[in-house]
């Protein structure tokens, strides 16, 4: 699917953050990456950029884009952007797009989804779709800015910024028809070269569609009021992930997202901060094993709670930066497995130091069994109750290392190893036979 993409724009009131707009940094990936890869999850992969600001300095960080990413980009100059409107940007690249094709703004942010159903809709001889917000009272939207649309019976009666009668906000998302261009020539020669005044030609003929979005992700950034609106919107996405547990969801989530706000302004990956994860896992680990006082275990504890706080901030760098990887996740199981043996081991090993007695040894070793037990019939259990959720089902609560770990963190303050030791060892076992009836009761 051919994407065309408007970047010719200057964006003045981002001057104090950046020289060319598509290029402005949000949370870490510049706005036009971040356009072009929720575009190509929807299922466009060949894109054609209308660049005129610093088109130099665009193109060649799409040239290098197109490299990285493995996608045709192809950028079209249009001279004329200082003195035009967006219209004019769209009908220079007439000659390459001679089939039904999307149309995108370089500032406007949405939800890959949006995309998909604007594919997967009919689009009829000579029309156009555009997709809508039917919340009219959105509030990251910028009512002094957005432009109004005013539709019935799926059918657009008029758009632009001023109308005083409307009922869904202009997403900037389209899935044209060639025939746009046509409309463009006769909205530019009655004065108007925008791409409004092309739809409302469209529009008279019955020619322009809507699609709503129900409530999915987008906004226009055009000022740093709108940005951070927008860099906010994508922190929240992180919450309330499905496979959290009550640990993670309640406490470790929103102290991650804190830190992964600031990691992701930094060339930091989620690989880095796994590892990161695991040596201090580690460092914990060693004070429990050889240390021989309260404030080696209470220290050891607070470790280990922290560094199951930053384990949850290399997914949501991945996810931020689009860096999400098959190899990442399974590099930061590996690190998880090989940081609780290392726990559990110097648990015990530092009660097995007092009290010497070969019962603990048995216990650190069902604590151990189980931990592992437990992550490896995460993926099954967690598959299975996705699909539970996906069909109208509840989040239930899922007992998984963000509970072992604040387990570890209760004992060591409590200087209840033993205790906290039996626990972990207990629960991990039952969520584990737990788990394989559930699954089996699923057949």
């Amino acid at each position: 699917m051919k994407c065309l993409i408007l970047a010719a724009g200057k964006g003045s009131r981002l001057r104090n953050k950046v020289d060319s707009k598509p290029l402005l940094p949000v949370l870490g990936v510049p706005l036009i990456e971040r356009v072009i890869r929720n575009a190509m999850q929807g299922g466009a992969d060949d894109f054609y950029i209308v660049t005129g600001n610093q088109k130099e300095k665009v193109t060649s960080f799409l040239n290098v884009l197109s490299k990285r990413l493995n996608v045709s980009i192809k950028t079209v100059e249009n001279n004329e952007w200082a003195n035009s409107e967006n219209g004019t940007s769209i009908y220079k690249a007439k000659n390459y797009l001679t089939e039904p094709f999307l149309l995108l703004m370089s500032d406007h942010l949405f939800d890959p989804s949006i995309v998909k159903q604007l594919i997967a809709s009919d689009l009829g001889e000579g029309e156009i779709t555009l997709a809508v917000d039917e919340n009219i009272t959105n509030p990251i939207i910028d009512l002094e800015d957005v432009t109004r649309v005013r539709y019935d019976d799926g059918k657009i009666q008029n758009i632009g910024k001023e109308l005083s009668s409307y009922n869904a906000f202009d997403t900037g998302i389209f899935y044209c028809a060639p025939a746009i261009f046509d409309a463009l020539e006769k909205s530019s020669e009655k004065g108007d070269t925008s791409l409004s005044g092309a739809v409302r030609i469209l529009a008279k003929n019955g020619k322009a569609n809507v699609l709503g979005i129900n409530g999915s992700f987008w906004i226009d950034i055009d000022d740093e009021k709108s940005l951070k609106k927008a860099e906010d919107a994508l922190i929240s996405q992180l919450r309330n992930k499905p496979n959290d547990g009550p640990v993670s969801r309640y406490l470790n989530r929103p102290l991650s997202i804190r830190i992964s706000k600031l990691l992701v302004r930094f060339p930091i990956t989620p690989n880095v901060i796994s590892a990161l994860s695991f040596l201090l896992s580690l460092f914990a680990a060693g004070l429990f094993a050889f240390g021989k006082n309260y404030v080696s275990l209470l220290i050891g504890g607070l470790i280990t709670q922290l560094a199951s706080v930053i384990d949850g901030c290399d997914g949501e760098i991945a996810r931020l930066k689009f860096m999400r990887s098959k190899y990442g996740g399974w590099f930061d199981a590996v690190l998880d497995r090989y940081a609780d043996a290392f726990l559990l081991f110097g648990l015990t090993w530092h009660e097995y130091m007092i009290n010497n007695g070969n019962l603990i040894l048995i216990i650190g070793f069902m604590a151990i069994i189980g931990s592992f037990m437990l992550s490896y019939t995460a993926d099954k259990y967690d598959n299975l109750m996705n699909e539970r959720i996906a069909s109208g089902g509840t989040w239930q609560i899922r007992i998984g290392r963000d509970v072992r770990l604040f387990i570890i963190l209760i004992g060591a303050v409590l200087n209840q190893i033993f205790i906290l030791l039996v626990i972990i060892a207990v629960v991990m076992n039952l969520e584990t036979v737990r788990r394989i009836i559930v699954c089996k009761s699923d057949e």
